[in-house]
């Protein structure tokens, strides 16, 4: 889980195990062991030098560095003495850190640059309990003193991250060195092609696309290969997706390949999200709709998310755009379950109701002043009712989600940026690009500009909608285009699009 503190870096990813240096007579837990929010601090109280006594890394023994106290030459870290330390293929090195209070880590680093013992080439950390980790230089350990009135503890992270600076090679050539070696005269210029470049990573697991290691060399090496695979990009679990299987669900297709399960907690702009991968879907390429819907004014409002998921939009809605209530409709008994989840995981467990099963069904009237449409290719078929669950005094904003296709044209680009109902698209820049990223989440971004056909698609969409409502009611009703959002590139020509549409009844007068 990543959090972030004022004076030190952002830290992402899940709290980094540790083993605590032990008193005498005592020995560190086997590596993997962690360090659990109730284990013992890792100050030693009752030594000369206060909260920044330490405990040697051989002896475990308290060793008062701010009294001037040293670790004898003779009974320090194996690698201390140069005899170098052994490491598995594939298993981290455990490295020595200190752990401090978030409020001192700055301070602490500036110290330990100071006197030139932050072990540069790893990252701080964030570890159980809270604390910030910072690698420190072994084989300078004994020279370590530090201000008294900044508390911490000696501990051994067990999963040290390599820096930046550090990272000689990007994981995709570290990936692929890694495999010629196990290979040996077996590589080829076709397995080379085989191997992926790019990958989803959730927390400890990491999930490759279903293009890859698809020769049948791949098959005969066996367990080996998924064992030097998440090694290779520093994960403990794997798992490979297939396409979408079509039973209008969205579930993935994906294969376990190393790990006992496939849950795994992900993290949006603050917000937790855990979720079966293997049984649930999760599109880094909505990233950009989420930030927007947490920006929205829903102070006081009522949502009605008609295809929650485990939560892509509901949570965004409850947490940061402070809707009062959300009714979430979720048909997959799997992502029902990761909702129930998440929704406590982010403590709004309370201000939402699971309706389980098909939204089609659903068995709510004139409560909705929002209602979010979250469904590609096409949400039509909730149209009728979110028309049913809107305010019937009142009216409210639906959030229609679609695939809209754009059959490229030669008309020169000014001509292309196009005016909606009620003024000028938001979030098109004074060129009229749109940004967005790809599906897969890559750093790479495209340029869409507003087309006549999804101008075409919002214009039909409201026609229809305002159609609805008179319908249902009985009397005239308006639609008006807020918003036009484009939140990635889905297929060639093809733009996953999502039109904010404020539907209003018109009052006699």
């Amino acid at each position: 889980m990543g959090h972030h503190h004022p004076g030190y870096p952002t830290f992402q990813g899940t709290p980094s195990p540790v083993t605590p240096w032990q008193h005498q007579g005592s020995q560190p837990p086997a590596p993997g062991c962690s360090l659990g929010s109730d284990a013992p601090s890792m100050v030693v109280p009752g030594t000369p030098t206060g909260p920044c006594s330490l405990l040697s890394l051989a002896s475990q023994t308290p060793c008062a560095h701010l009294a001037g106290g040293r670790i004898p030459a003779s009974r320090r870290h194996p690698s201390v003495l140069g005899l170098g330390r052994m490491e598995a293929r594939g298993v981290p090195v455990p490295v020595p850190a200190l752990a401090t209070e978030p409020r001192f880590a700055q301070r602490l680093r500036e110290h330990l640059e100071e006197e030139q013992l932050l072990d540069g080439r790893y990252r701080l950390q964030e570890v159980p309990g809270g604390r910030v980790a910072l690698p420190v230089v072994e084989e300078k350990l004994s020279q370590l003193r530090l201000p008294q009135e900044i508390p911490c503890g000696l501990v051994q992270i067990q999963d040290p991250v390599p820096s930046r600076a550090a990272r000689r090679q990007t994981p995709a050539q570290k990936l692929r060195d890694e495999l010629r070696r196990l290979l040996g005269k077996s590589w080829s210029e076709e397995l080379e092609r085989d191997v992926p470049r790019a990958w989803q990573r959730h927390g400890d697991l990491v999930l490759l696309s279903e293009d890859c290691f698809r020769a049948a060399l791949w098959e005969k090496l066996g367990p080996a290969l998924w064992e030097t695979v998440t090694s290779a990009l520093g994960a403990r679990r794997l798992a490979r997706r297939g396409r979408v299987l079509p039973d209008g669900m969205r579930s993935p297709s994906v294969t376990l390949l190393l790990g006992q399960d496939g849950w795994v907690e992900h993290v949006d702009n603050g917000i937790r999200y855990t979720f079966d991968v293997t049984k649930c879907m999760f599109s880094p390429g909505n990233i950009t709709e989420k930030l927007r819907v947490a920006s929205l004014p829903c102070s006081g409002e009522v949502l009605v998310d008609l295809y929650a998921g485990i939560g892509y939009f509901t949570l965004p809605y409850l947490v940061h755009a402070a809707a009062a209530f959300a009714h979430a409709c979720e048909w997959n008994s799997h992502a029902v379950e990761a909702l129930r989840r998440n929704l406590a995981l982010n403590g709004v467990q309370d201000r939402c109701r699971i309706h389980h099963g098909d939204s089609r069904q659903l068995e709510l009237w004139d409560v909705a002043d929002r209602v979010n449409l979250g469904l590609i290719p096409s949400s039509e078929e909730g149209w009728p009712v979110a028309c049913r669950v809107l305010k019937k005094g009142t009216g409210g904003v639906l959030h229609i989600h679609h695939n809209v296709e754009t059959v490229p044209s030669p008309a020169p680009p000014q001509t292309l940026v196009l005016q909606a109902k009620r003024g000028s698209l938001e979030g098109a820049g004074s060129d009229g690009e749109v940004q967005h990223p790809t599906e897969d989440g890559g750093k790479e971004t495209l340029g869409a500009r507003i087309r006549p056909e999804w101008q075409r698609w919002a214009e039909a969409t409201a026609a229809r909608i305002r159609g609805l409502l008179v319908e249902l009611h009985g009397q005239p009703w308006r639609t008006s285009i807020l918003h036009i959002e484009a939140v990635k590139s889905y297929a060639p020509h093809v733009h996953h699009l999502v039109l904010d549409l404020e539907c209003r009844p018109m009052l006699p007068t």
